[in-house]
């Protein structure tokens, strides 16, 4: 049994969960009035499958855009699939969960931003041992990121 609950991994879980919902309810429903999401994920990340030209285009990370045309939508509990258009180029995607690095629903002005595990990673250094706080996190330091929406505004 681990000594501390890891509440950055929880949190990413719930945020996952709450993906799987949205998207459940858009393959279900379609996509409600002026919704429409924003999702940027790792095109490198193991599970993620899209066509090599895209994967060559995009070989870091790639944003795609569900909002007036997209088909096959197919949501599981590690991730979805859809199918999207490229400039007249219809093209399947499998995006994990685990993959994705924002999600943004511009039209409500919301937004969820998922730390990497390297740059969780990066973040956790050992305490020096003269430190009186004990590693506790100082005003400075910022373990949640606030994700701007003003360049999504109309």
């Amino acid at each position: 049994m681990s000594s501390a609950i890891d509440y950055g991994k929880l949190m990413h879980g719930a945020m996952r969960g709450l993906i799987q919902k949205v998207l459940e309810n858009v393959k279900q429903d379609g996509l409600p009035g002026e919704h429409h999401f924003f999702i940027t994920f790792d095109t490198n990340h193991p599970d993620a499958e899209l066509a090599d030209w895209l994967r060559d285009r995009y070989p870091d990370e790639m944003t795609v855009v569900m909002q007036h045309w997209y088909d096959d939508l197919e949501v599981t509990d590690d991730g979805f699939s859809i199918t999207l258009n490229f400039g007249e180029s219809p093209e399947a995607l499998k995006i994990p969960y685990d993959a994705i690095k924002t999600f943004v629903d511009p039209s409500v002005e919301f937004g969820l931003r998922f730390e990497s595990q390297e740059e969780e990673d990066e973040e956790e250094t050992d305490p020096p041992e003269d430190d009186p706080d004990g590693g506790l996190p100082t005003p400075e330091h910022r373990d949640a990121e606030v994700v701007s929406l003003d360049r999504f505004r109309k």
